[in-house]
């Protein structure tokens, strides 16, 4: 109450004197440019950066650097293509939904983005296919039909089914969102050794094979130019409510 006083009175008297209107009107507009700063914005856009609801340290440079490196290579100005967006669009939607259904974080949605490029047909030089990416004794372990040319690692809802399944198991052991992802890449007797070794269970200061040391990376990059297309160039997919960023805002990376 008496601050709303001295500042009415102040308003007041700054009107019977031009230099303290002045005064005051620049103190408002520093106020305005601080909370639009490109580092205010970077600094509350960055705040924001979770990875399973938990959030990604990037007040450390080491992490800070990785991940904007891997943001780089998922935006517009490097893809130069709506394609990712249009099959999320697609996709997404269905898999978040079963996912939800087992309580596995919606974040893991962006797995056959980052694994498939959402192709079933896409098969990896070791045995891997499917939209997950699954090895044949890991897709039949979790339900899946994979002999011959009949192969339901290339069914949408049923790999997605049998991920959730793999997803729920390799938390039991981990207890942990963050490496339950790497565990999914490395496979998790890997991930156990590499933690055994090291004596951390800290994904961010793990050293880990290049692949599955930039996994988490590459999933938080994929899920902030598809939360957030209008801040990483996707004009064609902007919105004026993206997530992190008001119309004032200007793109950052």
């Amino acid at each position: 109450m008496l601050l709303s006083k001295l500042y009415t009175n102040a308003n007041s008297s700054a009107k019977k004197d031009p230099i303290k209107k002045a005064l005051l009107e620049q103190v408002e507009k520093k106020k305005k440019a601080m909370v639009l700063s490109p580092e205010k914005q970077k600094e509350a856009y960055y705040s924001s950066i979770k990875f399973a609801n938990k959030r990604v340290p990037l007040q450390n440079h080491s992490v800070e650097t990785k991940f904007e490196r891997y943001l780089a290579t998922f935006s517009y100005r490097k893809q130069q293509s709506y394609a990712m967006h249009s099959k999320a669009e697609k996709h997404l939607p269905k898999i978040a939904s079963i996912l939800k259904s087992y309580g596995i974080p919606e974040d893991f949605k962006y797995i056959p983005l980052i694994e498939s490029d959402m192709n079933p047909q896409i098969t990896s030089h070791r045995g891997a296919g499917g939209y997950w990416q699954f090895m044949p004794s890991t897709a039949r372990l979790y339900g899946l039909k994979v002999h011959g040319k009949f192969d339901e690692r290339k069914d949408l809802i049923k790999s997605t089914h049998a991920a959730a399944r793999y997803l729920k198991s390799l938390y039991s052991e981990f207890n942990d969102w963050t490496l339950v992802a790497a565990a999914y890449n490395v496979g998790g007797g890997s991930l156990k050794a590499a933690i055994r070794r090291q004596g951390t269970d800290d994904y961010y200061k793990l050293r880990l094979n290049q692949e599955t040391g930039s996994y988490i990376y590459k999933l938080v990059s994929v899920k902030q130019v598809i939360e957030n297309p209008n801040k990483h160039g996707y004009k064609r997919y902007a919105k004026l409510d993206d997530k992190y960023q008001s119309i004032n805002e200007q793109n950052l990376l």
